[in-house]
This record gives C-alpha cells, sequence and structure tokens, in this order.
C-alpha cells in the first residue's frame, strides 16, 4: 500500500512540473521574436536578436543567425543541427527554453582547421511579441 502510494504522489510530482512552462506562461502556440544573448567564445561572433522562435504543442524552436558564415553546426546536449542556409550568414533552427543559460557548442571553420567553441544562449520570455 506504502508503495502505491509513493507511486501516486511521484506521478502528481511529475504532472505537476510537467504543466510548469510555456502554458503557465501564457505562451500559446505561434510564431514570435524573442531576445537573445550569446556568451562566451572568443566574443568576435555574434548573433541577431530578436530571434525567430516558433512555439507548437510543447516544443520551442528558435532560429540562430551567426555574423558569420563560417558555423557548420551546432550542438545542444550531446545533439548536432546542422546549418539550414548553404550560403550566407550561418543559420540554425535548435530547441529552446526560456529564461535558462543554455550550453552550447558551435563548429566553425574560420580558422585554419574546424574549432568547436562553447557559448551560452539565453532567451527572455518578458521580451517576446508576437510576429505580425
Amino acid at each position: 500500500m506504502k508503495k502505491l502510494i509513493l507511486i501516486a504522489l511521484a506521478i502528481a510530482l511529475v504532472l505537476a512540473f510537467a504543466s510548469c512552462g510555456k502554458k503557465e506562461k501564457g505562451i500559446t502556440d505561434g510564431t514570435y521574436m524573442v531576445d537573445v544573448t550569446l556568451s562566451g567564445g572568443s566574443g568576435k561572433a555574434t548573433i541577431e536578436s530578436p530571434a525567430k522562435l516558433v512555439v507548437s504543442g510543447d516544443t520551442m524552436t528558435a532560429t540562430i543567425v551567426w555574423s558569420s558564415t563560417h558555423y557548420e553546426y551546432m550542438e545542444i546536449d550531446g545533439v548536432r543541427y546542422d546549418r539550414i542556409t548553404p550560403e550566407g550568414q550561418s543559420t540554425f533552427e535548435i530547441p529552446v527554453v526560456l529564461d535558462t543559460d543554455m550550453a552550447v557548442k558551435g563548429c566553425t571553420t574560420a580558422m585554419s582547421e574546424p574549432k568547436v567553441i562553447d557559448y551560452v544562449l539565453h532567451f527572455d520570455s518578458s521580451s517576446m511579441k508576437a510576429e505580425k
């Protein structure tokens, strides 16, 4: 009986934490612009801010546009995201979490050989505006 109670409590906690997030913040499905900051690296590369953010269900995906044409991929939590533009500014679509420092890696070929650089992205939910 105690096991059943503990299991029920664990399920209740999981469901309570699962409901925290975009729905709690009043974010509905749609396309937004959101301020994003980049830190880390040498400070030479930048990203466009605000960034486009698409919310669909429980998924939030941002379009990241680098100031450099030399980024080949980004990596988040061991998952690789290849650039979506064959030419021009290096552009990526990545999953994001709002109001959290997100550790990301970017692989650049701007130097004599490809180099993976650690960065931190931060998406500020208070800046979100619905795209028209």
